[in-house]
């Protein structure tokens, strides 16, 4: 974080600053005037000397309690909701993770007052950490650039991002997700993009927001308060994020397969933008042409596993040309990154040809049914392919509907062998019987060690093996003991 006083800090949280016996680093008492500039964070695990701990109340525990443990780190200030019988400097407010928020807001100003910094907002149904990945790639090659580790993308995580700018940052990029109305316009509010990304609109965490139509209100958010000077960068393959140009005042980029000049935008004029031509999917990643919306052109091999990868390098495309970069630049950092991110498509294995592609750090309806199609792209002649499936958690009043329809969609793509992991997950193994998967092409297990034995002694020679489910089923580390297994 940037350099701040604690008299700063505490005017930029609204916060009381409380320094009874609180002492520095060297041990000279702690003042209003004292500077702070380490690393802010929620985790006191995280914590190194001189940062900020910020003492969050969790749902199973108290980050109150975790206190000392940053002190033992080094936290030179916590951000506290009650004062400590502790001796370091702390600042009470009425809501720590209200208080992170608006530090973050604080500082990026500060930041963004002397002119240099460019805020990147992506956001989207799937899709946010592989963009925001490859953006910060792209981003690196010419100028510093803050991007969120992992998928940092809510209330907490979010601001804990924007803190990490300092002043000679170029670029921020902040992943923005949600589970409800309200949250991505609360955090456009801490630090409002100059170019907003949307990337899909589809089912994921469709039982939170309360249908698809709340989910689009939701996303919209990303644009919606944008300036004329600033960007709306939209998939123009998604119809419900095409018509998002309707709500924005901000110029507007394309980007997708379509984005040729010969699709319409919503009020009927012709557009064109990013696109790709020429895919070609295989299991070492993807070929296509990229053109941008100046014109240039190159060829690109994209390791990433998977055709709807290349909208995610797409939207990264767009974004990076908007920001001034030049395609030699582009498709060189496209070419670059290997893996979107771990338990994203990443391949693992090799033993006796066997490769595991563990994408099962999170599921929707639409991830899912992208990784299957991949999965049967990629079968080599005269192999097998393996779909370890567990829940798409979050769908509420459609979790049902969907599950059959990827049991289906398993049994349509002619995938070889179907596991259906966990009864949250079954439907999908009844819907491939009902189907005619009558001879064992569809097994159901009622857990991962299950998954493992199973698995461990019918894999075969060649097999391409998926595993892939939301998060909270953890097929995850199946995954990985899969590819541990056969490395």
């Amino acid at each position: 974080m940037i350099a701040l006083s604690l008299s700063e800090i505490a005017g930029a949280v609204n916060g009381a600053l409380h320094l009874d016996g609180a002492l520095n680093a060297d041990g000279s008492p702690t003042t209003p005037a004292t500077v702070v500039s380490g690393a802010v964070d929620t985790d006191s695990r995280e914590i190194r000397p001189g940062g900020i701990f910020v003492a969050k109340p969790g749902e199973t525990t108290d980050g109150h309690l975790f206190a000392p443990a940053a002190i033992d780190n080094g936290a030179a200030l916590l951000i506290v909701e009650r004062a400590l019988d502790l001796p370091v400097a702390q600042i009470i407010v009425a809501d720590a993770v209200v208080a992170l928020g608006d530090l973050a807001t604080f500082v990026v100003a500060r930041v963004r007052a002397e002119g240099r910094l460019r805020v990147i907002g992506v956001t989207g149904s799937n899709g946010k950490t592989t963009t925001k990945n490859l953006l910060r790639a792209i981003l690196e090659r010419v100028g510093p650039t803050v991007a969120a580790r992992a998928s940092f993308n809510n209330e907490v995580g979010a601001p804990i991002t924007m803190l990490a700018v300092d002043f000679d940052t170029r670029f921020l990029v902040a992943e923005m997700g949600a589970s409800g109305i309200g949250e991505i316009a609360r955090l456009i509010r801490m630090v409002r993009p100059d170019v907003g990304i949307v990337l899909k609109v589809g089912l994921a965490h469709a039982g939170e927001f309360g249908g698809i139509e709340a989910t689009l209100a939701a996303k919209t958010e990303m644009v919606t308060d944008l300036l004329a000077t600033d960007v709306a960068v939209l998939n123009a393959d998604d119809p419900r994020v095409a018509g998002m140009r309707a709500h924005t005042r901000a110029r507007v980029v394309w980007f997708g397969q379509d984005a040729t000049g010969t699709s319409r935008a919503p009020d009927g004029t012709d557009f064109s933008g990013v696109h790709a031509t020429g895919i070609e999917v295989s299991s070492s990643g993807t070929t296509f042409t990229l053109h941008l919306a100046g014109g240039d052109t190159r060829p690109v091999t994209f390791q990433v596993l998977g055709e709807h990868h290349v909208m995610n390098a797409l939207a990264a495309a767009a974004t990076a040309e908007v920001l001034g970069v030049g395609i030699d630049d582009i498709v060189a950092a496209l070419e670059s990154v290997v893996t979107a991110e771990r338990w994203r498509m990443q391949v693992l294995g090799g033993r006796d040809g066997v490769t595991v592609i563990n994408d099962a750090y999170n599921a929707s309806p639409d991830s899912m049914t992208a990784a299957l199609k991949t999965l049967a792209q990629i079968r080599r002649p005269g192999e097998r392919t393996v779909a370890v499936l567990g829940e798409m958690s979050e769908l509420g009043e459609f979790s049902g509907d969907e599950h059959d329809r990827i049991g289906l969609l398993a049994v349509r793509l002619n995938i070889s062998q179907l596991v259906v992991v966990g009864p949250a997950a079954r439907r999908m193994h009844i819907s491939t019987i009902n189907e005619g998967s009558w001879d064992g092409e569809s097994l159901f297990v009622d857990d991962q060690d299950d998954a493992f034995a199973l698995l461990t002694a019918t894999i075969r020679p060649g097999d391409t093996v998926l595993v892939k489910s939301s998060n909270s089923a953890g097929l995850r580390f199946l995954g990985d003991r899969l590819g541990e297994f056969f490395s």
